[in-house]
Formats: structure tokens, C-alpha cells, sequence
């Protein structure tokens, strides 16, 4: 039997980090939406002048929902202008209630990662609704990349509002909590 040639071994070494490669980018797309997240990016080194750079993204559910509702809005209906006059005071607080991050007491997450509400598992909560703080309290933490990164607070204040709960993902810039 006839060894083969270095092409032939070169083509098949190639072909399957290909396949390697399909299978990677599929995981890390499975990855995203699993986890809810917009974007994920990762660089693979194989060798010195061989790696392999993949970003994967998607737009935020509330963009894609956004585009019908704003289609919608522009559609005049003569029958409806009534109704929708009185609708619009409640349409103004449910857009206040929807989108917390337009409030001026809202903290940020400065980071995509996972929120944790206390030091380690059984310990209290840093904060809970109610609960007076002072500027440079550490609100929660939001985990990234295995590092647990301490959210102080910008100012001292009340907590009127936890949007986010032990363990979830979170986003850059997603609304944490509110303080008044």
C-alpha cells in the first residue's frame, strides 16, 4: 500500500479543522441564543500565522419588535383616533414601566455578564427594594470571563426598583436597578 503523497494529508488536515471550524460557530450561535445575548466574539489560535476570528451577533428582541409597532403607529385610522387619544397618558406610563433605563435613577450594567445578588450562595443580598444606600455600595455583582466585577453605586439614594435577579444574563447598558 502506497503512503499518501503531503497534498493529500495537507487537504484532509484542512478539511477537517473546517468542519471544526462549522461546528464552532454553531455552538457559539447556539450559545447566543440560549443565553439571550446580542453578540459573542472569540479568537481561536491554532498556530503561529493560523488562527481563526468569529463574531457572532443578532439584533435585541425589542429592536425586531420595534419595527412592526412603529409600521403600525404610521397607518392612520380614522376610526381609532378617538380611542387612542384617551390611550396615549397610559401609553406614556406603560412606556416608563417598559423601558427603565430611560429613568434618571437607573444603574447600568457597565458589562455583558451574569448578576449575582450576594457575596457567595447564602449570604444576604446586598440590596433589596427600600433599602437606603450610600454612594460607593456595592449593589451587585455582575460576573465576566470569570471575574467577579462589584457594582458600586453612583450616588447615595433608595432603591426603588431590582430589575434583574440572581443568575441572569445581562447585556451592556441593560437597566440593574433604579435609585431615587
Amino acid at each position: 500500500m502506497k503512503p499518501p503523497d503531503k497534498g493529500q494529508v495537507e487537504d484532509n488536515m484542512t478539511k477537517n479543522t473546517h468542519d471544526a471550524d462549522v461546528a464552532f460557530i454553531r455552538a457559539l450561535a447556539e450559545l447566543l441564543n440560549e443565553n439571550d445575548l446580542t453578540e459573542l466574539q472569540v479568537k481561536r489560535d491554532y498556530a503561529e500565522d493560523d488562527s481563526l476570528n468569529v463574531r457572532v451577533s443578532r439584533k435585541p428582541p425589542q429592536q425586531i419588535m420595534a419595527a412592526p409597532q412603529q409600521i403600525q403607529a404610521s397607518a392612520p385610522a380614522p376610526a381609532a383616533a378617538a380611542p387612542a387619544a384617551i390611550a396615549a397618558p397610559a401609553a406614556a406610563a406603560a412606556d416608563d414601566a417598559a423601558d427603565p433605563a430611560s429613568h434618571p435613577g437607573a444603574v447600568t450594567s457597565p458589562m455583558v455578564g451574569t448578576v449575582y445578588m450576594q457575596a457567595e450562595p447564602g449570604a444576604p443580598a446586598f440590596i433589596s427594594v427600600g433599602a437606603a444606600i450610600s454612594e460607593g455600595d456595592t449593589l451587585l455583582i455582575v460576573e465576566a470571563m470569570k471575574t467577579m466585577n462589584h457594582i458600586p453605586a453612583p450616588r447615595s439614594g433608595t432603591i426603588k426598583r431590582i430589575l434583574v435577579g440572581d443568575g441572569d444574563a445581562v447585556e451592556f447598558g441593560a437597566p440593574l436597578v433604579i435609585i431615587e
